[in-house]
């Protein structure tokens, strides 16, 4: 049984998946959170609905244009009680006025680097969905969560499935000799008989987002398909548990049952299991240290009859060699033009713009353009992130 009582609780990216399932599981323990803020970055009507349900006291649109939309039916619906912000700065702006207990942020791509470090550096419980503003500037969290006494915790099903195996102590502290993430292998290398990359070069975009597994966005689930995510992940947990990128692997799993594995230096392994359900690691985060229900079931392994596991082949999957090389630099600068590149990459892919093969040939040019010097600050970043865009624009076109 939960011992949370009415946290406050605001949702940057409210209406993406997580954010969905967040509300999902803050509406299913109504008695344990009382949402104060919601942002979207254009996407006014899944918000309102939202509003009309939870009443939030502000929220935040990005899109001015939608945010000026989303007023005046807030007027005409009489739902004053709740004011909007608008602007690139909205969500920044909303956790700095409201200040909540809990932040789950989920803004897709490093659109959410500036809130979700904001919140962070504000104190409170911070739930980080989203990977890319760990992947740009994980040193800068683990800097702020020091300074501030805040609390940080993965959401990420493979991040949290760690988090969980250690039961979250500092895993700093704990005799670690190696972290294991597990992949689905997205819909194009769940088989035996791993496919050449050269193979999936006519991969349509309808293909890529076909994930058998999980119910995601557009964006992540072509991520998936590239084996782009996993990499990502890499550098993530790096950052996460401050442990170097030798002690980081990764098992091919297409069940998406076992999340992670801990294996331990005495000899011992702990796995983390559960349906591939992301109200599972959002509730968990939601309540850590306690739990509540999340309104999934467990998982029936009788039904789920065997579980499978093989190690990636790098050859197969340049997406997730590339990522780690990029892990082994410890360098915020490529990081950030990794994850730049394969937004951009993959926006082009998803327009019939570029090939699905061409994707990592994109990153890597522009990977090769760029050095490993350290960067320090946000602002040096976000210049790295607008130049790398820039340029990986120019090479699609």
């Amino acid at each position: 049984m939960s011992v949370i009582v009415n946290r406050s609780l605001v949702v940057l990216g409210s209406t993406g998946s997580v954010g969905c399932n967040t509300l999902d599981v803050a509406r299913h323990q109504a008695n344990s959170f009382s949402v104060k803020g919601l942002s979207a970055r254009a996407n006014v009507n899944l918000l309102f609905e939202q509003i009309q349900v939870f009443h939030p006291q502000l929220v935040a649109v990005e899109n001015i244009a939608a945010a000026t939309v989303l007023e005046d039916r807030l007027i005409s619906e009489g739902l004053t009680s709740t004011k909007v912000l608008k602007g690139e700065h909205a969500a920044t702006k909303l956790v700095e006025e409201l200040r909540p207990d809990v932040v789950m942020a989920a803004i897709l791509g490093s659109a959410g680097l500036y809130s979700a470090l904001r919140a962070v550096e504000l104190g409170g419980t911070v739930l980080i969905a989203n990977k890319e503003p760990l992947v740009m500037a994980g040193h800068l969290f683990q800097q702020a969560v020091k300074q501030s006494g805040a609390t940080l915790l993965p959401v990420d099903s493979e991040h949290n499935a760690v988090f969980q195996c250690v039961a979250g102590s500092d895993v700093v502290d704990q005799p670690i000799s190696e972290i294991v993430l597990t992949a689905s292998g997205g819909p194009f290398f769940r088989e035996d008989e791993l496919p050449s990359w050269v193979s999936l070069s006519d991969i349509t975009p309808d293909q890529a987002i076909a994930h058998p597994n999980w119910s995601m966005g557009a964006k992540i689930s072509v991520d998936s398909a590239t084996m782009m995510n996993k990499g990502l992940e890499i550098i993530e947990a790096c950052h996460l548990f401050e442990l170097p990128v030798e002690k980081i692997s990764v098992l091919l799993h297409p069940q998406s049952v076992v999340h992670a594995i801990v294996n331990f230096i005495d000899g011992s392994s702990i796995a983390q299991m559960g349906l591939p359900d992301m109200r599972v690691p959002i509730a968990y985060a939601m309540s850590w240290p306690h739990r509540f229900d999340s309104g999934v079931a467990n998982i029936s392994l009788a039904e789920v009859g065997q579980l499978t596991f093989r190690d990636p082949d790098y050859q197969c999957m340049p997406c997730l060699a590339l990522a780690r090389d990029v892990a082994e630099e410890q360098s915020p600068v490529l990081a950030t033009a990794l994850n730049a590149a394969n937004e951009v990459a993959v926006e082009a892919f998803l327009a019939g713009n570029l090939s699905f093969g061409k994707i990592p040939e994109v990153i890597a040019k522009v990977l090769g353009d760029r050095n490993g010097n350290p960067a320090n600050d946000v602002e040096t970043l976000i210049r790295v992130d607008y130049e790398v865009r820039k340029q990986t624009l120019d090479l699609v076109h």
